[in-house]
């Protein structure tokens, strides 16, 4: 697959783009006012404990407090266990597996924080809408080939890895080049690397652990104790592979600095690294800016004519297939076989062009064939392997819907570009002008009565006046012979019109 790395900055945003095939794939933003908290280590204040939830409410000094859920809460008695059970079973344990284990085995949340003790946490989840960040009492500094975790002395491999006896080289590599205080897991970018790579990248992630510590001693609660890296080095780092044929970044500063940082960790990619300098903005080259464009609609095509409907909410997202206007060659069961193995892909890469994350729903199109739910189900977990996030996917139910989780850790693209409509409050529709209008009439009622006053004045929309004197004038003028009004009309500068136009206009003098 034919991949590049488009980066557009400037002081205020940065953005990064993978396009695949020259299509935007992925897109990540971070702007200078909400600079993204994920990855971020903290030395922070426990300010309320919730027995009753089990979780606990932490201070890091941003500006919303922190939410420290019990099963991220670290039990040193368990841990103790685990560190003396290491090489017996935990060796293919994931962060998560890990969390679960100390989970099942710890105490309650109330026995191991107490309101004004100091902890070290790491975020794990960016604030989402009125939420604050989630926090984990799990650490872990993350590398090119690696991920180092303090805590822990077990070795994980990425499952991504699925060569048995790449595996067990692999681990065995680690047992020998890690020390016996930390964890290690290895990323599926170090499946085929020289192992002179893994050791400098263990020994670069073992330096920022013992800056952290260097900090933490001499640190008041809440500070910050490391910062991941900026976004273009974050994403260079977790996105680049021996498919991505080039990077290119408009900006001559932060070029050099993502130089330096390929040819410390990256061998080979520097010399993939172009400095983009035409006056044309670099998206629009590329054709981003009209990806992002149709990535913000709620109606998606599909190659054979058929239609996608995305609908988000704060705590689901629902794809809705539609056949639209394909009516296939064959039969109704083929048709709609072919509309959902489209529809599966475009779901996949809409995931992950938004950032879609949280519960979500494929309201596919009822098969009647249980090989063809098969088949869609299949191709639906296939596409999956090219997502990064994890997830989690029910088989297709009768009732023709297929449910999943995607793991979130920032707002969705949605949420990044745009903010709810202060007409509809978000709700996507507005009231009718029919609707308004009866309330109008109501209102002039309800005025009358509580002032007594017979000459009144309304500021109204043009569509709205148009219905009362037009659709229903003769319930208007029973209005203002019942009370002997005398109703001006007259024009208000808001109409529907100009909620559809354009925010801004560019013009030459």
């Amino acid at each position: 697959m034919d991949k590049q790395l488009i980066i557009n900055t400037n002081p205020a945003e940065t953005r990064v783009a993978l396009l695949e095939k020259e299509r935007l794939a992925e897109l990540f933003i971070e702007r200078r006012r909400e600079r993204g908290l994920v990855g971020n280590i903290y030395l922070g204040t426990v300010m309320r404990v919730l027995p009753g939830m089990q979780a606990a409410f932490i201070n890091i000094g941003v500006d919303r407090t922190a939410f420290l859920y019990g099963g991220d809460v670290l039990d040193p008695d368990t841990l103790r266990e685990q560190k003396l059970e290491s090489g017996k079973g935990l060796e293919d344990l994931s962060p998560e597996e890990l969390k679960e284990r100390n989970y099942k085995q710890r105490k309650p949340i109330e026995k191991l924080l107490r309101e004004g003790q100091q902890i070290v946490v790491q975020v794990a989840k960016e604030p989402l809408g009125t939420k604050g960040a989630r926090v984990t009492m799990f650490l872990s500094v993350p590398g090119r080939y690696l991920v180092m975790m303090p805590d822990f002395t077990h070795i994980g491999i990425s499952r991504r890895i699925d060569d048995p006896e790449q595996r067990q080289n692999l681990t065995a590599l680690i047992k020998e080049i890690k020390p016996d205080t930390v964890g290690v897991i290895v990323r599926t970018a170090a499946a085929q690397v020289d192992p002179v790579l893994l050791q400098k990248d263990l020994k670069f992630l073992l330096k920022i652990w013992r800056l952290v510590e260097a900090t933490r001693r001499r640190a008041a609660s809440p500070a910050l104790l490391y910062r991941d890296l900026d976004l273009i080095l974050k994403t260079t780092r977790d996105l680049y592979a021996d498919d991505v044929d080039k990077i290119v970044i408009d900006d001559a500063t932060a070029f050099e600095e993502l130089k330096r940082f390929l040819i410390a960790t990256i061998p080979g990619a520097a010399k993939k690294l172009e400095l983009y300098q035409d006056p044309t903005p670099i998206f629009d080259v590329y054709g981003v800016e009209m990806d992002i464009g149709k990535a913000l609609s709620s109606r998606i095509e599909l190659p054979s004519g058929g239609y996608l409907i995305i609908d988000q909410t704060e705590a689901l997202t629902s794809f809705d297939v539609n056949t639209g206007k394909y009516v296939g060659q064959a039969s109704a069961q083929d048709t709609i076989l072919k509309t959902n193995l489209e529809a599966v892909s475009k779901v996949v890469s809409q995931l992950r062009l938004r950032n879609i994350g949280g519960i979500i729903v494929i309201d596919l199109i009822d098969m009647e064939r249980p090989e063809d739910k098969e088949r869609v189900y299949i191709a639906l977990q296939e596409e999956l392997k090219v997502d990064k996030a994890r997830t989690n996917v029910l088989r297709i139910s009768e009732l023709g819907l297929v449910q999943m989780t995607r793991k979130r850790t920032s707002e969705s693209l949605e949420r990044q570009l745009m903010e709810p409509c202060p007409c509809c409050e978000g709700r996507g529709h507005i009231r009718s002008t029919e609707t308004e209008a009866y309330d109008l009439l109501r209102e002039i009622r309800r005025h009358t009565l509580q002032t007594g006053l017979k000459a009144i004045t309304v500021k109204v929309r043009d569509d709205i006046r148009h219905w009362i004197e037009v659709e229903e004038r003769e319930l208007f003028q029973n209005l203002v012979r019942e009370f002997q009004l005398k109703v001006e009309f007259k024009p208000t500068e808001l109409t529907t019109k100009a909620l559809q136009q354009a925010p801004y206009e560019v013009e030459s003098n």
